[in-house]
């Protein structure tokens, strides 16, 4: 396999797994919500986000054993069944196989989001931050696309004798499945450990790892935190289906559509202030959508989607770049662990907060997250510039 197809792969499984993710979650917490009260709405996408945090590691462990493509297609497979046990679960409102289900569709989200890496060592280092980008720009086409199926796939599910909830669930399994087929064709080799384990102190103590991991640890939670109430916030306002799938529709739209823009920024710009920027902007998006009202909450979360892309692609590339190759996979596989798992705290208070402070609290208390990682990076940037005004190609970092 060429490359250029290799990426093409990388794409299409990546787009799947984002419409998996984005559909079944948001019908997870709306069940959880019925059978439990809004309070627990949040379990379900936690159990995804810890999913995802634990499949990083076990992707990584594979792509260790078996190569890039077995871990993937693993992953996938992993996505389609958890989807199937979703479409049992939901029928009969059992909360606990709707977590299981969750948490294995989780594991398919961890496969696609580390496609990414896999992605970027098939092109030179200053050309990674594109090569990131676009992967994450995979999102856009399931992401978007998703939420905006939930109606359809509701009256298909009604048609057909089954709960209007379970639709996306029941679309999900073939999704799943045909992203597993899409990576079939990879044929990457194995990656041995470098026999150290994970390198902690490479992460912490270079200002590549350390502000890499900061900045996407925020990110993820300060988006976890807010989007987990959204669907909660918008159904007790007695909005339905379709108006709850264009709102989220914006947000997937401002994560994923600018990422080749994103990319390029990083690329031409380093990945230092492209995360800065990212976190203003999730700071920003967080006091508008803090309203409530229908247009400035889409509007702002809108601007929250794109100010994680701006931390996820610019931290993304910082490890990618500033971290020794040999371990490389280790620790990126590690980050996404610790940024997932981190963004379970986020997910699984942000309904229990919703319930208790309301939404404005929520999202103000969100975005004030954002100051300490801005004055990491910041001072580590500071320190750094000097010694490397010699070398351009450092100095962008």
């Amino acid at each position: 396999m060429t490359p250029g197809t290799a990426r093409l792969a990388l794409f299409t499984g990546a787009a799947l797994s984002s419409a998996v993710i984005a559909t079944t979650s948001t019908v997870a917490a709306l069940v959880a919500v019925d059978v439990l009260g809004r309070a627990w709405g949040g379990v379900p996408g936690t159990a995804a986000v810890v999913g995802t945090g634990l499949g990083a590691l076990l992707v990584t462990a594979l792509t260790h054993r078996a190569g890039t493509g077995t871990a993937l297609r693993l992953g996938y497979l992993a996505s389609a069944l958890g989807a199937a046990a979703g479409a049992v679960a939901v029928p009969l409102g059992h909360l606990p196989l709707l977590v299981a289900a969750m948490l294995l569709i989780g594991l398919g989200n961890a496969a696609a989001q580390l496609s990414r890496y896999a992605a970027a060592e098939l092109v030179p280092a200053r050309r990674r931050g594109v090569a990131i980008g676009l992967i994450v720009w995979a999102g856009t086409v399931g992401a978007v696309g998703g939420p905006l199926l939930l109606l359809p796939t509701a009256r298909l599910a009604e048609a057909v004798g089954r709960p209007a909830l379970s639709g996306a669930f029941l679309l999900s399994v073939p999704a799943g499945l045909l992203a597993a087929l899409a990576v079939s064709g990879l044929r990457t080799a194995r990656r041995p450990r470098s026999g150290r384990g994970v390198p902690v102190r490479t992460v912490l103590g270079s200002p590549a790892g350390r502000d890499g991991l900061a900045v996407m640890v925020t990110g993820q939670v300060v988006m976890a935190a807010v989007m987990t109430s959204v669907p909660v916030q918008l159904h007790l306002h007695h909005h339905g289906l379709d108006v709850v799938g264009a709102v989220l529709a914006a947000h997937t739209l401002g994560m994923f559509v600018l990422s080749p823009l994103t990319g390029r920024l990083v690329d031409r710009l380093g990945a230092g202030r492209v995360m800065v920027l990212g976190l203003g902007t999730l700071l920003a998006s967080t006091v508008v959508a803090a309203s409530g009202a229908l247009v400035p909450q889409a509007v702002g979360l809108f601007a929250l989607g794109y100010g994680w892309n701006l931390c996820f692609v610019g931290g993304s590339a910082s490890l990618a770049v500033g971290l020794p190759a040999e371990q490389r996979t280790d620790v990126e596989g590690s980050v996404d662990a610790v940024v997932w798992v981190s963004a379970a705290a986020g997910t699984l208070t942000s309904t229990v907060v919703l319930a208790l402070a309301g939404w404005s609290a929520l999202t103000l208390a969100a975005g004030a997250l954002v100051v300490v990682p801005a004055l990491l990076v910041l001072v580590d940037r500071r320190r750094t510039q000097p010694r490397r005004a010699g070398s351009p190609a450092e100095t962008r970092r």
